[in-house]
């Protein structure tokens, strides 16, 4: 994987997982936007941008980047305080600019200090996350945004409650159409399936997509009462809409320089979003099957330049992100051209055909989720951990806990800091031995000391 050619050499894979991560990107991009008080179409530009730019500069085989859901509720202060989210994109691009002076002051060496018990039990929450988190969109509820990992939603609500809620609520055909996208990922992993060579060109995902687009559709004729509500669907923006496309874009204002609230912004942009880019690589790190390690101080380079890029077009931080990386390795990927696939399909998609796009139900792509969450949470990795000892287990289960009820950020540096007492309580030895030597002489006994 060395070579600039290597990267084609799986274009069926990466293709494959690409697509995957695309379906994936739409709904999470616009869930973002709107979950930060920004426009819905910045979403779309960092998640282009995280996947063109970003995946051609990474050094990361398999991580993919866009606007990451740790960073909404910084965001929706940022510009509640600075008063215009044009404000928000000039913080946003300064914070580019400190990542990438970061990345070559070599900052990215802190990403190498997590330690793995911390990132498993990341991986693992963020499993059990998306299992819960998805399960309302999977029965048909619209809830706040697709993307939400926090366990306390801005309406008051929380996971638990939210979840109780979705099952009293359950929309028929939606959770049928989740249900049959749910069994058609899970067979078309199983011997039947990939005994028949012609199924093989198609990934799963897409079959699952596209029956799910035409389901609602037979059912309508079926029966008219027989709907998903339009909040269920990917709301992606029509740009030859001439009144979306001249609210689609915004830009830096410059003269927000000379505000002093901007350069906090940033400073705590660069930070969290550094932070988040170098657990989410490391967490990739030990996903991938060829344990390949990605180089810290050069993703720092090319989140840096991301985030330029995303600010000077409108779009809001890009970060690299797990839920999307996750689904990349666990799609197949091998090369960092997924990545690159994923944002050329949202180029594409956003450009081209948003209006087929938008017939997706949340449901279906609720369920492709819902696979990722499970292979993330395994049970063959909680009985890894318990026979590490407690030293490794307790700050893994710490960290799952612990970000289940908070959020990502605060439950990792919960986690960090279990770990860290057990890492030093691991490392807590007497440092000399006393050895005493019994001889038949008179001088019996002596004591060294070592």
């Amino acid at each position: 994987m060395k070579t600039n050619t290597s990267i084609l050499s799986y274009p069926k894979l990466d293709l494959s997982a690409g697509l995957v991560v695309f379906l994936l990107a739409i709904p999470l991009c616009l869930g973002i936007a709107l979950a930060s008080g920004a426009p819905l179409f910045s979403g779309i530009v960092s998640g282009i941008v995280g996947g063109i730019i970003v995946g051609f500069l990474s050094e990361s085989h398999l991580s993919v980047s866009g606007p990451a859901a740790g960073l909404t509720v910084i965001a929706i202060n940022a510009i509640q305080q600075l008063g215009a989210y044009e404000a928000f994109l000039t913080a946003a691009l300064l914070a580019g600019f400190i990542q990438l002076i970061a990345g070559y002051l070599k900052a990215g060496i802190i990403g190498h200090y997590f330690p793995s018990s911390v990132i498993k039990g990341m991986l693992a929450s963020i499993g059990i996350i998306l299992i819960l988190k998805q399960l309302p969109h999977f029965v048909g509820l619209h809830s706040e945004f697709f993307g939400a990992m926090e366990f306390n939603e801005p309406d008051g609500t929380n996971t638990f409650s939210k979840l109780m809620y979705a099952f009293s609520h359950v929309n028929g055909l939606a959770f049928f159409v989740g249900a049959f996208s749910l069994f058609i990922l899970i067979i078309w992993e199983k011997p039947i399936i990939k005994r028949i060579s012609a199924l093989q060109v198609l990934p799963g995902a897409l079959v699952a997509v596209i029956s799910s687009i035409l389901i609602p559709i037979i059912a309508n004729k079926i029966n008219p009462n027989w709907k998903i509500s339009s909040e269920q669907f990917v709301n992606l923006p029509n740009l030859f809409d001439s009144d979306v496309l001249q609210t689609a874009f915004s830009f830096p204002d410059f003269s927000a320089l000379f505000n002093p609230e901007v350069y906090v912004v940033a400073i705590t942009l660069a930070i969290v979003a550094s932070l988040e880019s170098l657990l989410s690589i490391e967490a990739v790190d030990k996903l991938d099957p060829e344990k390949r390690r990605s180089p810290n101080n050069q993703e720092l380079k090319a989140q840096g330049v991301g985030n330029i890029v995303s600010s000077l077009l409108g779009g809001l931080p890009v970060t690299s992100v797990i839920v999307r990386s996750s689904a990349n390795v666990n799609s197949g990927a091998k090369t960092k051209m997924a990545a690159d696939y994923h944002g050329i399909f949202l180029l594409v998609s956003v450009v081209l055909i948003p209006s087929l796009i938008n017939n997706i139900p949340l449901s279906s792509l609720a369920a492709v989720l819902l696979v990722v969450g499970y292979k993330l949470t395994k049970p063959a990795l909680i009985k890894q951990q318990r026979k590490l000892g407690k030293e490794q287990f307790i700050p893994f289960a710490t960290t799952i806990v612990a970000i289940l009820l908070t959020d990502l950020l605060v439950g990792i540096i919960i986690g960090l800091h279990v770990g860290a007492f057990f890492n030093i309580y691991s490392n807590y030895k007497v440092p000399f031995s006393i050895i005493e030597n019994t001889h038949s002489t008179k001088d019996s006994s002596r004591v060294y000391i070592n």
